[in-house]
C-alpha cells in the first residue's frame, strides 16, 4: 500500500510539473493570440482596433500584460475548482469541449486498441510458436514497415484510396449530420460506418508491434519447465501453445494496453484531422493552427494526466496480475 502511494505522488508532482511547463512555454509563442480576435470583432462592429482589444480582453479573461505570477496563480486557482479554461476560437470552456470531444477518441481508441491487440497477440503466438515459417518475415516486415511510417502516413492513404477515389467511406465527421443523434439504428449505424478508415488506420499501424512485443515475451517463456511438462505429458500443441505459452507470454503486454492508450490519445491529432474526426486530436489541432493557447493548455493537461494515471495503472495492474513483480517500497 505504501508503494501506490508512493507511486500517485510521484505521478501527482509529474502532472504539476508538466502542468507548470504548458502553461510557461504556451505563453512564450510568438505573437499575441488575442490581436487576430480582436481584428474580426472590429471589422465586424465597426470598432477602433484598441476599444476592440479591450473588449477581448474582457470576454476571455485574460491580459498578455498582466505579471505572468498573477497570470500563474489565477490558473492554479482555476485548476483547483475544475475549470480547464476558456478556448478562444469556439467561445467556451476547455470543460464543455472535452465532454463533447472525448467520447468521440475513446469509442475510436478503445475499439482500435482492443482490436490490434487481439490480433498482434494471435500473430505474436504462432510466430512465436512455429518458427522459420513464411509468416514470421511478413510479420516482421509489416513491422519494419509500419514502425517507418507515420501514421498518418497511412490515415492519408486510406483518406485518398476509400473515400476519394473509390467513394466507399465518408470523407470526414463522425456520422451524418441529416440524422437525430441517439441511441436508434441508423444513428449508430452511420457512427459505426464513419469510424471504419479512422480505426483500420490506428489497427494497422498498431497490430504489427503488438505481434514482435508479443513474439519477445513468448519466446522467453518457450524455454520454461513448465513447457517442457506440458509436452512431455502429450499435451495437444494448441493447447500448449495458447494455455501455458501464451497466457504467461500475454502478462506483460496487457499492462502495456495502459500506456497504450495514453500514447494513443496523445497521437490522435493526425489521424483525427485527417479525418475530420470530432474527437481529442482534431480539436487539439485546431487550436495549434489558431493559437488557442487556453483549449491548447486545458487538452494538454488532459492528455498528460491520462498518460501519467496510464502508467501508474500499469505498474499496479502488473504487480497484481504476476506475483513475481513487486513494487519498490
Amino acid at each position: 500500500m505504501l508503494a501506490v502511494a508512493r507511486r500517485a505522488g510521484i505521478a501527482l508532482i509529474t502532472l504539476f510539473i508538466v502542468m507548470s511547463l504548458t502553461f510557461f512555454l504556451v505563453r512564450k509563442v510568438p505573437g499575441d493570440p488575442l490581436y487576430e480576435w480582436a481584428v474580426e470583432l472590429s471589422q465586424t462592429y465597426g470598432m477602433r482596433i484598441e476599444e476592440a482589444y479591450e473588449q477581448v480582453k474582457v470576454l476571455y479573461g485574460y491580459d498578455p500584460n498582466e505579471p505572468m505570477s498573477e497570470q500563474y496563480i489565477n490558473y492554479i486557482k482555476g485548476l483547483l475548482r475544475g475549470n480547464l479554461g476558456t478556448s478562444m476560437v469556439y467561445k467556451m470552456s476547455v470543460n464543455k469541449i472535452l465532454l463533447t470531444a472525448l467520447p468521440w477518441t475513446v469509442f475510436l481508441l478503445s475499439i482500435s486498441l482492443l482490436i490490434s491487440f487481439g490480433l498482434g497477440m494471435l500473430m505474436g503466438m504462432i510466430i512465436a510458436w512455429k518458427r522459420k515459417t513464411a509468416l514470421e518475415p511478413i510479420v516482421t516486415a509489416y513491422a519494419a514497415f509500419t514502425g517507418a511510417t507515420p501514421d498518418y502516413i497511412t490515415a492519408l492513404i486510406l483518406l485518398i484510396v476509400f473515400a476519394i477515389n473509390l467513394k466507399l467511406f465518408p470523407m470526414q465527421g463522425a456520422y451524418d449530420s441529416a440524422l437525430t443523434s441517439g441511441f436508434n439504428w441508423p444513428f449508430i449505424k452511420s457512427v459505426l460506418y464513419h469510424a471504419i478508415l479512422p480505426i483500420f488506420a490506428y489497427v494497422f499501424e498498431g497490430t504489427a508491434a503488438w505481434a514482435m512485443a508479443m513474439k519477445g515475451s513468448a519466446v522467453s517463456v518457450l524455454g520454461e519447465d513448465y513447457i517442457m511438462a506440458a509436452r512431455a505429458r502429450g499435451l495437444k500443441e494448441r493447447r500448449i501453445m495458447v494455455f501455458y505459452m501464451g497466457r504467461n507470454a500475454i502478462l506483460p503486454l496487457v499492462t502495456g494496453l495502459a500506456i497504450a492508450l495514453g500514447t494513443m490519445l496523445g497521437g490522435a491529432t493526425f489521424i483525427e484531422t485527417i479525418f475530420g474526426y470530432p474527437g481529442i486530436g482534431w480539436f487539439f489541432g485546431q487550436a495549434t493552427a489558431k493559437r488557442d493557447f487556453g483549449l491548447m493548455q486545458g487538452l494538454f493537461l488532459m492528455t498528460a494526466a491520462v498518460t501519467i494515471f496510464s502508467n501508474l495503472v500499469a505498474d499496479i495492474l502488473y504487480s497484481r496480475l504476476d506475483p513475481r513483480i513487486k513494487l519498490e517500497e
